[in-house]
């Protein structure tokens, strides 16, 4: 297989910091203002919108705009990162506008809410260009952070150092960014990653239908191949962490939150990003292993909202992050050059390939539709002649039905073969962590 290097894509990389408590509490303190100030922004902006119906989804709509970008809140903090966190509204803002043109048009069956306020500790990323005067500099093997001229005034501080992993190039990066997450604070360092060109088939596809039960994802290539990629090492972990939060807040208020939680939340979010990037690039691989050019996601804005499978499915399948999955596989797909197609799935779980039954759209049900066969049970499903399928691999197999004649493909190798037997593919080899509460002290 051939490769050639082509235009940058973006890479990100985190790293969770350990500071000073020197250094933690002006980590603290510019979180803070960054959400004093993104709150004041997005109180302005909402006000506008109510007011007038404006939506202020230019750049520098904000910086432009004295009443914010002058107050004292945003003074407090260096320019660059104001301007940067006032950015990010405006980009917020322009997303809603998107969603809100989606729902008018009737591509969007809930209507979107215009941003809102931050809440609990109301901590906000930071925001530092690796361009401009106050981008971060190296110094013996740290990175150099400018406050500000306000800060150095009112607290006699400047600047503050953090480490830089060994494998990070300053020079390449374009962004350095401070998040508080879970009672910690990470850097996030984003550089360019450069494109891979391969040798795929765009005619070729593989379908992606995310999982409600034992499957993360169930896929389905125009090849006649198929596999699962097996959920429930993560949802054993998801259940975990809902048994030690929920018996660590035994007996408290409802908002009782503490260090301890913050670790075990922490750590919970460490595994589920580990088994969404194990995930994606085990669909990446196999469209690679086989030329396949095109990669269709089925999704449905709000589904998890809706979701009604049982308290207990609720619980693994609402927490479970599959739009952080969805997003992964675009962002490789991008990398690898492959077609990254994202189409409603409504009706796929309930119609039958084998059949051919019609795929309507969301609200567009004919009068009298029905579907030939039905779901027998969580897992399997049956077709008007009897044929038993995984249910899942169905929904897969319909994903690429719904988008077949716009895009152009030959789904003849798809039959029953191929939504019967499929290999499972674990994202972890140990064995699940214990349910048992004696087993993990408090």
């Amino acid at each position: 297989m051939s490769k050639a290097k082509t235009k940058n894509s973006m890479g990100v990389q985190q790293v969770l910091l350990y500071p000073d408590p020197e250094t933690k509490a002006i980590l603290e303190y510019l979180c803070q203002q960054s959400g004093k100030l993104y709150n004041n922004g997005i109180y302005f902006a909402r006000q506008i919108f109510f007011k007038t119906g404006k939506l202020l989804t230019g750049k520098f709509d904000l910086i432009y705009e004295p009443s914010v970008s002058k107050s004292t809140i945003a003074q407090s903090l260096p320019s660059t990162p104001m301007q940067q966190t006032l950015m990010s509204i405006a980009e917020a803002f322009k997303s809603f506008k998107e969603l809100r043109d989606s729902y008018f048009k009737g591509k969007l069956h809930f209507r979107p809410r215009p941003p809102n306020y931050l809440k609990g500790s109301k901590l906000f990323k930071v925001t530092y260009p690796n361009t401009g005067a106050q981008k971060p500099v190296l110094v013996d093997g740290k990175l150099r952070f400018s406050l500000g001229l306000t800060v150095r005034r009112w607290f006699g501080i400047s600047e503050f150092f953090l480490p830089i992993p060994s494998n990070i190039d300053c020079s390449k990066v374009k962004e350095f960014k401070l998040l508080p997450k879970n009672g910690a604070f990470y850097l996030e360092v984003s550089y360019p990653v450069q494109k891979e060109k391969h040798d795929l088939n765009i005619n070729r596809a593989l379908s992606v239908d995310f999982g409600t039960a034992d499957n993360l994802a169930a896929c389905v290539d125009t090849n006649g191949n198929s596999f699962l990629i097996d959920a429930r090492a993560m949802k054993a972990m998801n259940q975990l962490w809902n048994k030690k939060v929920s018996t660590r807040k035994e007996g408290k208020s409802e908002g009782y939150w503490d260090k301890w939680l913050d670790r075990v939340t922490r750590s919970s979010h460490h595994q589920m990003r580990d088994g969404i990037n194990k995930a994606a690039k085990i669909v990446i691989r196999h469209c690679l292993k086989y030329r396949i050019g095109t990669l269709v996601v089925g999704w449905n804005e709000g589904f998890k909202d809706s979701a009604n499978l049982g308290r207990i499915n609720n619980q693994k399948f609402v927490q479970m992050p599959l739009g952080k999955l969805k997003d992964r596989l675009k962002q490789l797909g991008d990398l690898h050059g492959i077609r990254f197609v994202e189409t409603e799935e409504s009706y796929t779980s309930q119609s039958s390939f084998l059949d051919g039954d019609s795929l309507p759209k969301y609200g567009e049900k004919p009068d009298g539709w029905k579907a030939s066969g039905k779901r027998i049970y969580r897992g399997l499903y049956r077709s008007s002649d009897g044929s038993i399928v995984n249910a899942d691999l169905n929904a897969a197999a319909n994903i690429l039905r719904k988008v077949a004649r716009n895009l152009g493909l030959d789904l003849g190798l798809l039959g029953r073969r191929c939504l019967t037997t499929a290999a499972r593919v674990r994202l972890w080899q140990k064995p699940l962590p214990s349910l048992s509460a004696e087993s993990h002290r408090l």
